[in-house]
């Protein structure tokens, strides 16, 4: 065994590359591995598109995952695993990842290993409509309504302005203006 490997027959954490967008496919040829837990992390975001806002889960690392394997034993099979790439090294060293750290990063995450991300809109926030027949207009957030998922709105309309409710999924914060 060469001195960048010494010391890794044991079970230990790893940073696997992984081919774009494939860490699933990697994940699924992982699992069918004896003796090999995988940790990929996601998140889940919404984004506005033409169709409106779409929910998107993807990888929290993207081209990435995390493998725990007896590097001794199991290094070759892991890395020729279909959506692997390699594993994460500096020079000849390949340095596993510590138990805590990804301990850490499953702390902030749910049960499912996903990290959803919300919009957080606050009364005062410019925002923009995505749907309906104010669709990209401006307005002004008013007053949040969670109980029925609405807010409040301020717009110039007619050269008045005007309140409406419309529901949160229609609207989106301006991120261009400060």
């Amino acid at each position: 065994m060469s001195p960048a490997v010494e010391g890794l027959d044991t079970t230990q954490w790893f940073c696997l590359r992984t081919q774009l967008k494939r860490e699933r496919v990697a994940t699924a040829h992982l699992e069918l591995i004896e003796g090999v837990d995988y940790f990929c992390p996601q998140v889940r975001f919404q984004r506005l598109t033409q169709r409106g806002k779409v929910w998107f889960t993807e990888a929290m690392f993207p081209s990435y995952l995390f493998a725990k394997f007896n590097w001794k034993d199991q290094s070759r099979i892991v890395q020729a695993a279909s959506g692997i790439t390699g594993a994460v090294h500096f020079g000849d060293q390949y340095l596993p990842i510590a138990d805590q750290v990804i301990t850490d990063i499953r702390a902030q995450l749910d049960e499912s290993d996903l990290k959803v991300f919300m919009e957080v809109l606050e009364p005062g926030d410019t925002v923009t409509i995505s749907e309906g027949s104010f669709m990209g207009m401006e307005a002004v957030v008013k007053v949040l309504l969670p109980a029925q998922e609405r807010v409040r709105l301020l717009l110039e309309f007619l050269g008045q302005p005007t309140e409406t409710e419309i529901a949160m999924s229609e609207v989106y914060k301006d991120t261009t203006s400060s």
